[in-house]
């Protein structure tokens, strides 16, 4: 056993995208804080971030370099650029066509990289390994360090008969098309997860349950999600699984608004489809221009095809925004539903319309809905009308901003970044499973 006043070495692995990057960064800034060592395993593409904000880095690549620079997660923002038209089809149309290229996407990775990665752990030597990712990577299990997976997806990604299929945006109450669904998602994956199964089991993570392309830790799993949307399970998860509520990272960044924006006549309406999302330049043309006539003022995230489209006169917005520090001035929120932005706008109090694209962007925008905490709308078939009165529904709901309010506070007073870090303390120290109470 470890004393319990030594110096951990934790090293964080999440995935290439800033959603499970950010939240990484929030549980090691308290790591950081309390003396212990912390090593972000980041792409190339991502060098230097983490480094001036007091963290070690380690690089590697999950595919061949390419020909011209990459800006960070470049990969994920072309691809989705490219596939932004399949987002236009039911979910259940997107099985064949997104879902499973996506997957394989990432198992290549995993292929590519597992040498890197047993480098990176050889000459590292963590207490603990933390991953924020959807695949396996054998090389975390391979090392032998006790490790922590992270869920900061919709809570579906595990997996049970009573609750809906993951990635359908279908309702809880009502279980209309969930055999169905299930049943094509296996047909559409088979091929892919019997041949990562078997790469897994050759290199000494074990072979995947049916349907699942990661394993469950042994000694700590988190998932970030709020109490007040989260699913009635008959069975109970594992005691090694935690839920934390919201994982919101501190931001030094501090943007001042332009009067038009932050003294102007209307509420304050905070847009955001996240950096991958805001590649599809035509949506965010259209919802500029339908927004463009609402009375209220808009901050808009424009994200890496910022050039590509012109603001509204009660609009302000840049390619990227420290969304932590805005998110408290906003009244409203307009949102992809992508995990990371659902758990924020928890964590400030802000009720949010929904307009999901991919992956679990359906489920949590399904969930906050049938929940009452905000309201979905179909992303490439809503009315104008509709976008411009559920701004009004919401800014009129005084119980609904009451309810939410008392939500923020008390993720406030327990943060899960908090949570988080004393519990991968525990496993770096102790090397054994941490149970929840």
């Amino acid at each position: 056993m470890r004393d319990s006043r030594a110096v951990a070495t934790v090293v964080f692995f999440p995935e290439g995208a800033y959603g499970p990057t950010n939240n990484c960064v929030g549980i090691g800034q308290v790591l950081l804080e309390r003396g212990h060592r912390v090593v972000f395993v980041i792409e190339e593409s991502f060098a230097g971030g983490l480094e001036a904000q007091g963290f070690e880095e380690r690089l590697m690549r999950l595919g061949p370099p390419p020909e011209v620079e990459e800006e960070p997660g470049q990969f994920w923002k072309d691809f989705i650029r490219d596939t932004a038209p399949v987002f236009r089809k039911p979910t259940i149309e997107q099985l064949a066509e997104f879902i499973e290229p996506t997957w394989r996407a990432l198992c290549d990775g995993s292929r590519y990289v597992d040498d890197r990665l047993r480098e990176i752990f050889d000459e590292v030597e963590p207490d603990a390994i933390v991953e924020d990712n959807v695949v396996c990577f054998p090389a975390i299990e391979h090392s032998g360090r006790p490790w922590a997976r992270i869920v900061s997806c919709n809570p579906l990604e595990l997996h049970a008969a009573d609750l809906p299929p993951v990635f359908s945006g279908y309702p809880a109450a009502d279980r209309t098309g969930w055999s169905e669904f299930r049943g094509e998602y296996l047909r559409v994956t088979a091929d892919l997860h019997g041949e990562f199964s078997a790469f897994c089991h050759e290199r000494g993570a074990g072979a995947l349950r049916e349907g699942e392309f990661i394993h469950e830790s042994g000694t700590l799993n988190l998932y970030v999600y709020p109490e007040e949307i989260d699913y009635a399970r008959a069975t109970p998860l594992a005691p090694t699984w935690h839920r934390l509520g919201t994982c919101v990272r501190r931001t030094d960044g501090s943007t001042e608004l332009p009067a038009h924006v932050a003294e102007g006549e209307g509420a304050l309406v905070y847009l955001s489809l996240g950096s991958l999302g805001s590649a599809d330049v035509d949506l965010m043309k259209r919802l500029v221009e339908v927004l463009s006539r609402a009375p209220h003022r808009f901050v808009v995230s424009k994200g890496p095809q910022a050039s590509e489209f012109e603001l509204a006169d009660n609009m302000w917005g840049e390619e990227y925004l420290p969304q932590p520090a805005l998110l408290p001035l906003a009244d409203v929120v307009i949102t992809h539903a992508g995990n990371n932005t659902t758990t924020e706008c928890f964590h400030f109090g802000k009720p949010m319309i929904a307009l999901p694209l991919f992956w679990d962007q359906y489920d949590n925008a399904q969930r906050v809905a049938e929940t009452g905490y905000g309201i979905r709308l179909p992303t490439y078939e809503f009315e104008d009308g509709e976008l411009l009165g559920a701004i009004d529904r919401l800014l009129a709901d005084d119980i609904l901003r009451t309810r939410m309010a008392s939500i923020a506070e008390r993720q406030h007073s327990t943060p899960g970044t908090v949570t988080a870090a004393s519990l991968i303390e525990r496993l770096a120290r102790d090397g054994t499973p941490v149970l929840r109470a």
